[in-house]
C-alpha cells in the first residue's frame, strides 16, 4: 500500500550544516583564487597551505567530527549543544583569519594572537566530545570519538610551534626541525587521527556494505600505534635524532595499516564506484606513500640541512593529495545525506556532485603524480594547473547542486500530494570505460603541450641531424655509448667509436639542480636534459672528428665540451675539417634554436643617441624609508623576462621579483630577514645575501626550475649590500640581471629631502631578445654599463629635486667586472659613507669634500649632497668609457 508523499521544508540539521560548512567553501574557494593569483601575492605557498588545512581542513574537521560523535554515542543534539558549537566555530575561523594577516604582514603577534583563538576553539572542541564521551553509554564505536579527542588536544601544541616559526630567528636546522614537529602534530595529529577515527565506519557507509568485524578491535590498537609514534616522532624532531623521528614516523605508518586492513577487506566485497569513494581511497594512498618517503627521507639524510632541502616535495602530496581530496570526497558523499529531501532528491543532489567523477579523479591524482616527478618546469607547471581544475571543479558542481535541491523543495511543496511510486529497478551500472579513456587524454595532452612548450627530449634523426655524408664506407655497425652530465662537464669528455660505425648517444643529466643539453656541430642536438633525465642522440656515422658543448648559457665556457673521434680512418684521408663538409667547428655560440650557427650579438644595434619609445619611464630610483618591523619576510619569483635594456635593444634576462637589478629590500642592523626563492625560471638558479654571515652550503644552494628555497638571516651591520644569483658560471648569471642590493641603515641614519639607490651593472649582449653572451662575459669588455638596468635612462627621464635639498644616493657596483667612480657633475658630496663606514661627514674642521665614490666590483655606499641652484646636473660613472657605454644619468634641480 502506498501512502501519499508530502513536501517537507529544510529541516534544521540541513539548514545547520549549511551554515556550519560555508566556511569550509569558503576557504576552498580563497585557496582556488590564491592559486591562479600566486605570482602576485605575498606569501602565497604558506597561504595555499594554511588555506587548506587551518581554514577548509579545521572547520571541516570541527563541523563533522561534532556530528559523527553525536550519531555514534546517540546523543540527541540541543538547540544549546547547537549554539555552543557554532560560538566555537566563529571564534575558530577569527582566529585563522588573524593568523593568515599577521603572517601576509609578518607581524608574529598578530599571528600569535590568532594561533591563540584557534587552539582555544579547538581545545574546547576536545573538551567537550570528552565530556559526551564519558556520559555515552559504553557504545560498540567510542574509540571513534576518542580520536577526535586525541587529536583536538594536539592541535594547540601544533599551533604553539607554528608561532615560534612565525617569529622567525631560527637557523636552518632548528627551522626544519619545528616545521617537522609542526607538521606532526597538526597534519598527522589533528588531520590524520581524526580522518583514521571517522574512516573506520564512514568508508563501509561509502561502500555501502557491511562493515568488517574486526574493525573497531583494528581501531584501538590503530590509536595506540599512531599516538606512540606521533609522540616518538616529534621528540626526535625537536631533540634533533633524525633516527628516532623516522622510527616514529615508522611506528605512526604501521598504526595506519593496521586501521586499513579492514577497510580493504570492505573494498574487496564492494569496490569503490563513486568520486567519494576513489576520493578517499586516493587520499589515503597519498598519506601512506609520503609518510614512507619521510621515512626515507630521514633516515637517508645525512644532516637536518640536508632533509630541509627535500622536505618540501611533500607539500603537494600531503595538501592536495591527501587533506584537500579527502575533504572533497566526504563532502561530495555527506552533503546530499545531511540536505536530505527523500530519496529521489538525494540521489538528484549526489548524481550532480557525481558528474565527471571518473575525470575528475584521473585529472586530479594523474596531475598531481607528474607534478612530484621529476621532470621540467613546464610540465609541473601544466600539471598543477590541471590538477587544480581537476579538484575545484567541485565548487560549482556544489553551486549547481544546492540550486537544484532547492528547486526540487520548491517544486515537491507546490504539487499536489501524490502517491509514493515504488521503487524503481536499479539501474545496471554505467561503463567508465569512456570516461577513463577521457581523463588519461587530458594528461597526455598536458604531457603533449609541456613537451611542445619546453621539449626534454627531441629527435635528431632528421637530415639535418646526421652527420655529413661519410668519407669512409658506413661499417653497417652501432656503437653506443653512455654519458652523464654532472658538475660542467660530461663523462667522458672524450669518446671514440670506429670511423665508419653508427654513433649513438645515451645521455644522463645526474646534477641535482641543473638542466644541461649537447650540440654537436652537425647540428643534432638533444633538447634540453632535465634533472634526472635520459636522452637519446643519433649522432649518425662517424667519419670526422665531431665537437659538441652544452648550449646553456655559461656552461660551454665553463668546460661542458664533448669530442667525438673516429677510429682506424684510411691514411690517405685524415679526418674532415670544417672546410670538408661545410660543417661548423663547434667554437662558435649556438643559435636559439639550438643550431650551431651563430646569432649576431645586439651589440651591433645599440645607438645610445637614440631615444626611447614614447612613454618610456625610468625605474624609480626613490627608496621607501626603513620600517619598524624586526622580521621581513619576502618571496622572490625568478622568472625569465625579455627586456628593453637600451633604445631598440631587447635581452632576455634572468630576473629576481620581475625586474634586473632585482626589488631593493631594506632594514636595520638587528633585523631578520626571511627570503624566500621560487625558481620559476628555465634553469637552475639559487641567491647569495651579502648582508648575512651564514654557513653558504644549503642557502645558496642551486634550485632546479620549480623548486623553492627558504634563506634566512640576521643583518648584523649597516651598509648597501650586494645579493646575486651564485650558480655557475656566476659572471654570466649576474650580467644577465641577477642582482640587487639590500640596505641596512646605519644606527642614527638622518633623514633627508630625497632618498635613492643606483646599482651599476654591465650587459654583454646577446641576439636580439636573446640572452647573455658568456664569452663576450669572459672577454670583460662589456656593450653596455647601465644604472639600474637602462642605458642612459636617467638622461631620458632624469630625476627631479629641489634647489637645496639635501639628497642621499646609495651606489652599489654590482659588476660582475667593472666597478664604478660615481660622480655628479657640478656637484660636491659633504658626506661619504663608504662600506660600512663614514670616510667624510658634513661640519666637520677640515671642511673638506669628496668628487668621487669610488667603488671596486660588489662594493657600495652612498654620498649626500646639495645642489646649489637651478639646471642640469649629469652624473656618471667617471670611467668615462664606461660612462660613455650607458652609465649616466641626470638631476634636473627646480627653483
Amino acid at each position: 500500500m502506498t501512502t501519499p508523499a508530502t513536501a517537507r521544508p529544510l529541516s534544521a540539521r540541513s539548514t545547520w550544516h549549511l551554515g556550519a560548512n560555508a566556511p569550509v567553501v569558503g576557504w576552498l574557494t580563497a585557496t582556488v583564487v590564491v592559486a591562479v593569483a600566486h605570482r602576485e601575492i605575498p606569501a602565497s605557498t604558506w597561504l595555499l597551505v594554511h588555506m587548506t588545512l587551518l581554514g577548509a581542513v579545521t572547520n571541516a574537521v570541527c563541523v563533522w567530527s561534532a556530528h559523527f560523535a553525536d550519531a555514534l554515542l546517540r546523543r540527541r543534539v540541543t538547540p544549546a549543544s547547537r549554539r555552543w558549537q557554532a560560538a566555537r566555530l566563529v571564534v575558530l575561523n577569527v582566529g585563522v583569519v588573524t593568523t593568515v594577516v599577521g603572517m601576509v604582514a609578518s607581524r608574529w603577534t598578530v599571528t600569535l594572537v590568532g594561533a591563540v583563538l584557534v587552539g582555544l576553539a579547538v581545545a574546547a572542541h576536545a573538551v567537550t566530545l570528552g565530556v559526551q564521551s564519558r556520559s555515552a553509554l559504553a557504545p560498540r564505536f567510542l574509540v571513534c570519538v576518542r580520536f577526535y579527542v586525541a587529536a583536538g588536544a594536539l592541535l594547540p601544541l601544533g599551533a604553539a610551534l607554528g608561532v615560534l616559526l612565525a617569529r622567525g630567528g631560527l637557523g636552518t636546522g632548528w627551522h626544519v626541525r619545528l616545521v617537522l614537529a609542526h607538521a606532526g602534530l597538526n597534519l598527522l595529529g589533528f588531520v590524520g587521527l581524526t580522518v583514521l577515527g571517522t574512516l573506520v565506519t564512514l568508508w563501509p557507509t561509502m561502500l555501502r556494505t557491511a562493515m568488517d568485524a574486526a574493525a573497531p578491535r583494528a581501531a584501538r590498537r590503530t590509536l595506540v600505534l599512531m599516538l606512540a609514534g606521533l609522540a616518538l616522532g616529534v621528540a626526535g624532531a625537536l631533540g634533533g635524532v633524525r633516527l628516532v623521528a623516522a622510527a616514529g614516523v615508522v611506528a605512526y605508518v604501521a598504526g595506519v595499516a593496521v586501521s586499513l586492513a579492514p577497510m580493504v577487506a570492505s573494498a574487496r566485497r564492494r569496490p569503490p564506484s563513486s568520486f567519494a569513494t576513489w576520493s578517499a581511497a586516493a587520499a589515503t594512498a597519498w598519506f601512506v606513500g609520503s609518510l614512507v618517503w619521510l621515512a626515507a627521507l630521514l633516515v637517508a639524510g645525512p644532516t637536518w640541512d640536508a632533509v630541509s632541502t627535500r622536505v618540501g616535495a611533500l607539500v603537494a602530496p600531503l595538501v592536495g593529495g591527501f587533506a584537500a581530496q579527502l575533504v572533497l570526497g566526504a563532502l561530495t558523499y555527506l552533503v546530499p545525506v545531511v540536505l536530505g529531501g527523500g530519496p529521489a532528491t538525494v540521489r538528484a543532489t549526489a548524481a550532480r556532485l557525481e558528474r565527471g567523477a571518473v575525470v575528475r579523479v584521473v585529472v586530479a591524482n594523474g596531475g598531481l603524480l607528474l607534478f612530484v616527478l621529476p621532470g621540467t618546469s613546464t610540465l609541473a607547471a601544466l600539471a598543477s594547473i590541471a590538477a587544480l581544475v581537476a579538484l575545484a571543479t567541485f565548487l560549482p558542481l556544489l553551486g549547481l547542486a544546492l540550486r537544484d535541491h532547492r528547486r526540487a523543495r520548491r517544486a515537491a511543496a507546490a504539487a499536489p500530494a501524490q502517491p509514493r511510486p515504488a521503487p524503481a529497478a536499479a539501474a545496471p551500472p554505467r561503463k567508465q570505460s569512456g570516461a577513463l579513456v577521457a581523463g588519461v587524454s587530458v594528461l597526455l595532452l598536458v604531457v603533449a603541450g609541456a613537451t611542445a612548450i619546453d621539449p626534454p627530449v627531441r629527435s635528431t634523426t632528421s637530415a639535418a641531424g646526421q652527420a655529413p655524408a661519410a668519407a669512409v664506407a658506413p661499417t653497417g655497425r652501432t656503437t653506443t655509448v653512455t654519458l652523464e652530465t654532472r658538475d660542467m662537464t660530461y663523462t667522458p669528455s672524450r669518446v671514440s667509436v670506429p670511423a665508419g660505425d653508427r654513433l649513438v648517444l645515451t645521455i644522463t643529466n645526474t646534477d641535482t639542480t641543473t638542466i644541461h643539453d649537447l650540440l654537436l656541430d652537425t647540428g643534432a642536438h638533444s633538447g634540453r636534459i632535465g634533472v634526472g633525465e635520459t636522452v637519446t642522440v643519433d649522432v649518425g656515422v662517424v667519419d670526422r672528428t665531431i665537437e659538441g658543448w652544452c648550449t646553456i648559457v655559461g656552461h660551454k665556457q665553463s668546460g661542458m665540451r664533448l669530442t667525438i673521434v673516429p677510429t682506424g680512418l684510411p691514411a690517405s684521408g685524415g679526418p674532415h675539417t670544417a672546410t670538408d663538409g661545410g660543417a661548423h667547428t663547434g667554437h662558435e655560440p649556438a643559435a636559439p634554436d639550438g643550431s650551431a650557427q651563430p646569432a649576431a650579438s645586439a651589440a651591433a644595434d645599440v645607438d645610445l643617441s637614440r631615444t626611447p619609445a614614447t612613454g618610456f619611464a625610468a625605474r624609480d630610483p626613490h627608496l621607501a624609508p626603513a620600517t619598524d618591523d624586526t622580521v621581513h619576510r619576502f618571496t622572490l619569483e625568478v622568472a625569465d623576462e625579455v627586456t628593453e635594456v637600451a633604445p631598440g635593444v631587447t635581452q632576455t634576462l634572468w630576473t629576481f621579483g620581475g625586474s634586473a637589478p632585482g626589488p631593493v629590500i631594506r632594514g636595520k642592523v638587528g633585523d631578520r630577514f626571511e627570503i624566500t626563492l621560487v625558481n620559476d625560471g628555465s634553469i637552475g638558479h639559487s641567491v647569495d645575501f651579502h648582508a648575512g654571515a651564514l654557513a653558504p652550503d644549503e642557502p645558496m644552494r642551486t634550485i632546479a626550475p620549480g623548486d623553492t628555497l627558504t634563506y634566512r638571516f640576521t643583518a648584523t651591520r649597516s651598509g648597501i649590500w650586494m645579493y646575486h644569483c651564485s650558480t655557475a658560471p656566476m659572471s654570466a648569471h649576474i650580467a644577465n640581471g641577477m642582482m640587487g642590493a639590500v640596505v641596512i641603515d646605519p644606527p642614527d641614519l638622518a633623514p633627508v629631502d630625497h632618498e635613492l639607490v643606483l646599482v651599476q651593472s654591465e650587459m654583454y649582449l646577446g641576439p636580439q631578445g636573446g640572452e647573455v653572451d658568456a664569452e663576450r662575459v669572459a672577454s670583460g669588455q662589456p656593450d653596455l654599463v647601465v644604472f639600474n638596468g637602462y642605458a642612459d635612462g636617467y638622461l631620458h627621464d632624469p630625476i627631479e629635486v629641489g634647489v637645496g635639498e639635501r639628497v642621499r644616493v646609495w651606489v652599489l657596483a654590482a659588476g660582475p667586472n667593472v666597478g664604478s667612480s660615481f660622480h655628479v657633475v657640478g656637484g660636491q658630496f659633504d658626506t661619504v659613507f663608504h662600506e660600512g663606514a663614514y670616510r667624510l661627514r658634513p661640519g666637520g674642521t677640515e671642511q673638506g669634500g669628496s668628487q668621487a665614490l669610488g667603488l671596486t666590483v660588489a662594493q657600495g655606499g652612498f654620498v649626500e649632497l646639495e645642489l646649489p641652484e637651478p639646471g642640469t646636473y649629469p652624473f656618471v660613472t667617471h670611467a668615462m668609457s664606461d660612462a660613455e657605454r650607458g652609465a649616466r644619468g641626470a638631476f634636473v634641480v627646480t627653483p
